[in-house]
């Protein structure tokens, strides 16, 4: 990640990452961190670092274990600092007192929120020996190359829509790598630099990565019990005029929420009357506590553009890298193109397997509920008994909890946590304005023996916040 101003602590903090498992003293893993952005470029000569003060209060650490590391910096010959000009990465060659930064292993037994993933539905193996006793040989026979997906796939994409409430034809449907492929596409379409979109706010980190690379600006909308607040998309839409809104209707991520069918619609003719194409992501699963209704598509009238988006990934296994979007004719076709210069096709032998798999995944969702719905349980009561003070509501589906912490900015727990040995994720990261600093998402597709371990080791680094606050350091211990 390269940054545009790093004076920003925030920033600088998102770029350190784990920094505090590595070995040594805090000072000399603080000035490891720094070092490793420097020597990859991250850090730029000339870029400016924030203030002792700054950066010590977001880390959780005495600012006297800042003044160290900078030291230790200013001793490799990789920052200088001037009074009344701050600490800046130094513009002069690296030379013999530039010592070489080992690159610190991550710890062995870190447990990361970063993303909630289950092993393969037992599923996907019945899949492989059912291809390879029945039509690998034919399939093998095939020209192998269908650009915008392999035909039987698209076909059982849109029987699946069909059945949902959705009538879906196979030229309506391409298939992509993922449904992150999908995000590209789309702004690839849609997007030029200073054109806005519109998300939900909370929203998935990566999709706003891939938005502002396309150089588009962000503008977040809040929801409520029923989803996206339909009020302030009416005005977001009125007053940016976006190129588009990308929603999850169907257990929102990080939420964990489910749209009602009454705001699918609201979405519809709002798209429709202010002429701004909706992209619809309902590529999560996990638990359900509701039957989800038809897609947003289903209520698209007159001119309402929506492109609705499903993957295999959340529901049968994240290695199997199949997803599609469906759509009118001529916006699928033309994302076709795009498709078709970045990657030719997406492979067939996996879509053959996903469309074996698509007339089951009803199926093999509730299987994993089933499990989920278990595991979700115990870490509710694990929370309750260890962590009385957070908050939470049970999603509708999904499979992490949106939890509130009380009058603490995640961020600075998640360094305070990563010490524990828990790697946890900033609700503000899933916020374009930065807000929701007091939220993080916690998955609970763990085993219950990992749960069991998770929380205790949240409990302990929650202890350690409320009752210690920052780390002191009275001096660096060489």
């Amino acid at each position: 990640m390269i940054m545009d101003r790093v004076s920003d602590a925030n920033s600088l903090v998102e770029l350190l990452g784990d920094w505090t498992t590595a070995g040594g003293p805090l000072y000399r893993k603080l000035a490891g961190a720094v070092a490793r952005g420097i020597e990859a470029g991250d850090l730029p000569a000339g870029e400016r670092l924030p203030s002792e003060r700054d950066l010590a209060r977001l880390l959780t650490v005495s600012r006297a274990t800042v003044v160290a590391a900078y030291d230790e910096l200013r001793g490799r010959g990789l920052v200088d600092s001037v009074r009344g000009s701050g600490t800046r990465v130094s513009a002069r060659p690296r030379g013999a007192g530039a010592r070489a930064v080992a690159v610190q292993p991550r710890a062995a037994r870190m447990i990361s929120l970063a993303m909630a993933i289950e092993p393969a539905a037992p599923e996907l193996a019945e899949a492989y020996r059912d291809l390879a006793d029945g039509e690998l040989a034919d399939l093998m026979a095939d020209v192998g190359y269908h650009p915008r997906g392999y035909p039987p796939l698209r076909a059982a994409v849109a029987t699946h829509y069909t059945e949902m409430g959705l009538p879906t034809d196979r030229d309506q449907v391409l298939i992509t790598t993922g449904a992150q492929q999908v995000l590209g596409l789309v702004a690839q379409l849609y997007l030029r630099p200073g054109r806005v979109v519109v998300v939900e706010s909370p929203s998935w980190p990566a999709c706003l990565d891939v938005f502002r690379a396309a150089g588009a600006r962000v503008v977040g909308v809040p929801l409520d019990e029923e989803g996206v607040r339909a009020d302030r998309l009416a005005a977001a839409f009125a007053e940016e005029r976006p190129a588009l809104a990308y929603l999850m209707p169907t257990f929102h991520n990080p939420t964990g929420r489910l749209m009602s069918m009454a705001r699918r619609r609201r979405v519809a003719e709002l798209a429709a009357r202010f002429n701004v194409p909706v992209l619809e992501d309902n590529a999560y699963s996990g638990v359900q506590a509701l039957a989800p209704p038809p897609p947003v598509g289903a209520f698209a009238r007159g001119n309402a553009e929506v492109l609705t988006v499903g993957s295999m990934a959340k529901s049968v296994w994240g290695g199997l890298r199949i997803g599609w979007v469906r759509g009118p004719v001529a916006i699928t076709e033309r994302l076709a193109r795009y498709k078709i210069r970045a990657d030719l096709g997406s492979s067939v032998l996996d879509q053959a397997l996903a469309a074996r798999l698509l007339p089951r995944l009803d199926e093999i969702t509730a299987a994993r509920a089933t499990v989920l719905r278990a595991r979700l349980n115990h870490l509710r009561a694990l929370l309750t008994a260890q962590l009385p003070t957070w908050r939470w509501q049970s999603p509708d589906g999904g499979s992490a909890l949106w939890v509130t912490l009380p009058d603490t900015n995640a961020q600075i727990f998640a360094q305070v946590a990563a010490r524990h040995g828990v790697e946890v994720v900033p609700g503000s990261t899933t916020d374009p304005s930065g807000h929701h600093d007091n939220y993080l998402r916690l998955p609970f597709t763990f085993p219950t023996d990992t749960l069991t371990e998770l929380v205790r080791r949240l409990a302990t680094a929650w202890a350690d916040l409320q009752r210690h606050g920052p780390v002191t350091e009275t001096s660096p211990v060489v």
